[in-house]
């Protein structure tokens, strides 16, 4: 059975372990995007992570999300500094994915929990205290999550910390980086 959007509930009741908290990550994560190509995932990830949480469903097709070579850049680097935190006790396959759909949400322009599709902050913190928690522990003053990300990413290549490709559409942007670019 395809669903090229499935609701949570959905994917929740087409899965072998729903109370799951990976499962259920998952399903809030896609069902919370009209277009499975936002969540930044390939064709093959998207079907291993349906395979692995929701069985009883076939994957939707996605598309490319990436509109410029800075973008892909950064989607790689983030995506690879996020990995090189995994904390190892998740499945690495789920992170993979996570990863890549955390960088892909940075290039959107609004909180990374709103971006993501989660109800607030919290649940980003808990769901990095998951799969990345050496990142979590690291963010000593509370610093916005996608701002956060960015930072620690650019501070690891020696470069200067620069906004999310997605920062500057935020309508927070002033507060969090004032009248730097």
């Amino acid at each position: 059975m395809t669903h090229p959007h499935a609701t949570r509930a959905e994917l929740l009741a087409a899965s072998v372990d729903p109370r799951s908290p990976d499962t259920e990550l998952f399903a809030t994560l896609i069902a919370a995007h009209d277009e499975a190509s936002l969540l930044g995932l390939s064709q093959e990830q998207l079907a291993s992570l349906y395979g692995r949480h929701f069985g009883a469903m076939r994957s939707p097709s996605v598309g490319i999300s990436i509109r410029s070579a800075e973008q892909a850049r950064f989607v790689t680097m983030l995506n690879a500094f996020l990995l090189s935190h995994a904390s190892g006790v998740t499945d690495m396959a789920d992170t993979e994915c996570l990863a890549s759909i955390i960088a892909h949400a940075c290039l959107r322009p609004d909180h990374l929990w709103r971006d993501l599709g989660l109800t607030g902050r919290d649940e980003v913190t808990d769901m990095l205290s998951r799969y990345f928690p050496a990142l979590v522990a690291r963010n000593v003053d509370g610093m916005r999550w996608k701002k956060f990300l960015a930072r620690e990413l650019a501070l690891s290549l020696g470069m200067t910390p620069q906004p999310a490709p997605g920062c500057p559409g935020c309508e927070d942007f002033g507060l969090c980086f004032g009248d730097k670019t």
